[in-house]
């Protein structure tokens, strides 16, 4: 894609540093934290809102998309059990053409309070949530437990929709590093643990059974290219992947929250992230 003449901030994201090894992160409500050392690089994050057209899901890994929710209070956790699920279901299912698709849960985020609303803090780090060690398990098990009846599948994508119900201009809006500019064998699994309390001893043999995930962590390289779209509102969602089954297609997202450091008369970002698995038989 054509970049010269698009607008640009100049922000800055947290890598992996290459001396950490030992990979680990435990979530907790209202915190999260890593074993692996991360370095502070300022790197230019490009305003996709002029070009938003271009991007598409399988080229680039993540699309810009308007979607109105009936949700009305997204702190409000029984409404959001009640309508939400639906909504993002029936729009990645349209959004994909996938046969079958099952949810996986929501998480808000505050860029301050995050405790606020049972809520996370902004993902300042670059990752992506499903690794390939990660996504096979998840998506298998998800498959069993909703549709055991099913024949089975041949592709299975994991994916975010991500809506800020915050008004904008957003503080920490959401980077995203376009496909085509990641290397092929980027990434490093990191275990991610769910757990009730952060442990004392992040580095404690944990139970075989502790439940969690494994996403990728990266380090940095100059050739990635980052996008965001400013002044987001509640009518739209960043509909990206974190993992796709079929590598013939873009099939992950490294992405980050930043600060940007253009964004004037800021409120603290509210957002709420939905993840699914879609199914194509």
């Amino acid at each position: 894609m054509e970049t010269a003449a698009v607008q640009a901030v100049t922000g800055e994201l947290r890598y992996l540093d290459p001396a950490s090894t030992v990979l680990r992160r435990f979530t907790a409500p209202g915190a999260s934290v890593n074993t692996g050392n991360y370095l502070a690089y300022r790197v230019p994050i490009r305003n996709g809102r002029p070009v938003r057209e271009r991007f598409t899901l399988d080229r680039h890994g993540f699309e810009l998309v308007r979607h109105a929710s009936a949700v009305r209070d997204f702190t409000d956790r029984a409404e959001v059990d009640r309508v939400y699920p639906g909504e993002v279901a029936e729009f990645v299912r349209a959004r994909t053409g996938a046969d079958r698709v099952a949810t996986l849960g929501w998480v808000l985020r505050r860029s301050a309070d995050p405790a606020a609303n049972a809520s996370q803090p902004q993902a300042a780090l670059v990752h992506c949530d499903f690794s390939v060690a990660g996504a096979v398990p998840r998506a298998r098990d998800a498959y069993a437990d909703r549709f055991p009846g099913g024949p089975g599948y041949r592709r299975a994508l994991l994916t975010s929709v991500w809506r800020v119900f915050t008004p904008p201009p957003q503080d920490w809006p959401l980077a995203l590093c376009d496909y085509a500019s990641l290397g092929p064998e980027e990434g490093l699994d990191n275990r991610l643990y769910f757990v009730d309390a952060i442990p004392a001893d992040l580095y404690a043999q944990m139970p075989p059974d502790a439940p969690g995930t494994s996403g990728f962590e990266f380090h940095h390289n100059p050739a990635h290219q980052w996008w965001y779209f400013p002044g987001m509102t509640r009518d739209e969602v960043l509909f990206f992947k974190f993992n796709d089954s079929d590598h013939a297609r873009a099939w992950r997202v490294p992405h980050s929250a930043f600060r940007d450091p253009a964004a004037r008369g800021t409120q603290p970002r509210h957002s709420i992230e939905f993840r699914t698995v879609a199914y194509f038989e």
